[in-house]
């Protein structure tokens, strides 16, 4: 931890966020004299200070360690390059439209690398009163199910969370052609075209 840059780095979050010394170290229970010498670079926070700092300053502690931002090259979102994630401990769902620095219950999460579904693998699409009725006979067990279905055309994205021990179908509205995204908790992420 460099403390020069990690002080310049919580002076400037806390001007961006329209904080006092004062009121940034009574949110983390030390001193505005801390506060003081960690942004002059005399001295760092203790790790223990780490996470609620990061809280306050709406940062990862490990962006404090390394006292640097390093925000993404803007790409303008191209929902294309859409990413998925799911956290393997509580199961929570998340995307992005570039590469981002997720976590989830305290581990970084790697954004999931879509297999093309092959044609035994590929779910049923139906056309049915106007929507796409998408159905498998995919095992739903607790150990080994799907545990969503994504539809995502140029602009938009439609996720619809499934459920262990129910069957799998369901319908999501027939928009336009779009690729079919559906995560097995067993076997990854798959798409296939319709």
């Amino acid at each position: 931890m460099d403390p020069i840059k990690t002080g310049n780095l919580i002076k400037t979050l806390r001007l961006e966020l329209g904080m006092t010394q004062q009121q940034l170290a009574d949110g983390i229970f030390v001193s505005d004299k801390a506060v003081s010498k960690w942004e002059r670079g005399v001295g760092c926070p203790d790790a223990s200070l780490l996470p609620l700092l990061g809280n306050i300053l709406g940062i990862d502690p490990a962006t404090i360690l390394s006292g640097e931002l390093n925000p993404n090259e803007s790409m303008g979102g191209n929902m294309k390059r859409l990413k998925f994630y799911v956290c393997g401990e509580c199961g929570n769902i998340l995307t992005s439209t570039e590469e981002a620095s997720i976590s989830c219950c305290g581990r970084k999460l790697m954004s999931l690398e879509s297999k093309k579904a092959r044609e035994e693998e590929k779910l049923s699409v139906a056309i049915l009163e106007g929507d796409y009725y998408i159905s498998s006979d995919h095992e739903m067990s607790k150990n080994n199910h799907i545990a969503f279905v994504a539809f995502l055309n140029g602009d938009t994205l439609l996720l619809r969370k499934l459920y262990p021990e129910w069957n799998l179908s369901t319908r999501i509205p027939k928009l336009s052609r779009g690729v079919l995204y559906w995560y097995s908790t067993q076997d990854g992420l798959y798409h296939q075209y319709v």
